[in-house]
């Protein structure tokens, strides 16, 4: 008579759809106890904002089928069997020319379907469905490096803020989940990846230029220093950043929760989770619930990486995975690189 009983699985209806949630027991983040059901129903519970930040968006799944302690894995591809005949994929094309049919939301039920296959933590790329090849959100990574802490990321952040206003545009900052802050704007899909990449940059080297002892924009790590890196390549293409109120895969299911300006100094990224946010959501609403309402025209960036062009600041390196691209500089980290040493001997 010995053994446990596995619970079935259960039907529940999402967005007009049933889905099926099988292994609804199953413990997904063992610290606290938080099992697939607990998962699904913070899904759930924070759909407006979910579907603020995935709606119409490719999106790449971080997948834990045994928990945050087990494998994990990316998926990129839906398969073309085996799922319900509603859910909808965006066609994407990668920096190698190879495409895949990525999950598109278009509603909560596509959501709830990937908290079924046991996907923790979003990757919406920064498109929609409709113009894959041009990003519609610019995104600002700050990262902070070894010696640094959120804190430093915060203090980044405001000068963004600060820099934004001057361009009139407006920020959405959001925490990544862990020591980290992102910064959202809204932009006009009129420009490719390489376009808002560019953008991106020319935007990061002013805020260092205001912050030199803060910010950085060095990509290799031997240069950073005690300093948050502002990550320009979270707008290469088929880079991705977990989305506002995604799960993070951490041991206290954090999650990358979005916030006001005014908050940002004074909040504790650990206190965004998987119990605290929803309650959050349905208290205050969704601090991202004016996004979409005014794109932004990146053209002064692009003019200001014209300048820094000709004065010598051209291109950065793109992540080791892209093939080189026009202007790239050598991929080369410095203290290897044997034409500086040699120019820095001679």
């Amino acid at each position: 008579m010995g053994g446990s009983t596995k619970t079935p699985a259960v039907e529940i209806e999402v967005a007009g759809h049933s889905v099926r949630l099988s292994s609804p027991d199953r413990i997904c983040f063992p610290e606290r106890g938080f099992t697939k059901r607990d998962v699904f129903d913070y899904y759930l519970a924070v759909g407006d904002g979910i579907m603020r930040a995935l709606r119409n968006r490719p999106t790449m799944l971080q997948r834990f089928p045994d928990g945050v302690t087990g494998e994990m894995f990316f998926q990129k591809r839906v398969p073309a069997r085996g799922v319900p005949a509603w859910l909808q994929t965006a066609q994407i094309r990668f920096p190698s020319g190879r495409s895949a049919d990525e999950l598109c939301p278009v509603d909560l039920a596509h959501v709830a379907w990937a908290a079924q296959m046991g996907t923790v933590v979003f990757h919406p790329w920064p498109v929609r469905a409709t113009s894959v090849d041009h990003p519609d959100e610019l995104r600002i990574d700050l990262d902070p490096q070894p010696g640094t802490d959120f804190v430093d990321a915060v203090a980044a952040a405001a000068e963004v803020r600060q820099l934004l206003a001057e361009l009139g545009a407006t920020g959405y900052p959001k925490t990544s989940g862990g020591r980290g802050v992102h910064v959202y704007v809204r932009i006009q899909p009129r420009w490719t990846f390489v376009d808002v990449r560019r953008a991106v940059i020319a935007f990061a080297r002013e805020v260092e230029r205001r912050r030199p002892e803060l910010v950085t924009t060095a990509w290799w790590k031997e240069q950073r220093g005690q300093r948050v890196f502002l990550d320009y390549n979270q707008m290469a293409r088929d880079r991705t950043i977990a989305c506002a109120y995604s799960l993070r895969a951490n041991a206290r299911a954090t999650v990358s929760t979005p916030v006001t300006w005014d908050e940002l100094p004074d909040v504790e990224p650990d206190d965004f989770d998987l119990v605290t946010v929803p309650e959050r959501l349905a208290k205050i609403g969704d601090p991202h619930a004016g996004i979409d309402d005014t794109p932004w025209d990146i053209t002064p960036l692009l003019e200001w990486a014209e300048r820094d062009d000709r004065q010598g600041q051209g291109d950065l390196p793109y992540p080791p995975d892209h093939p080189k691209m026009p202007g790239e500089p050598k991929r080369v980290q410095p203290s290897k690189d044997r034409d500086r040493r040699g120019a820095s001997t001679a």
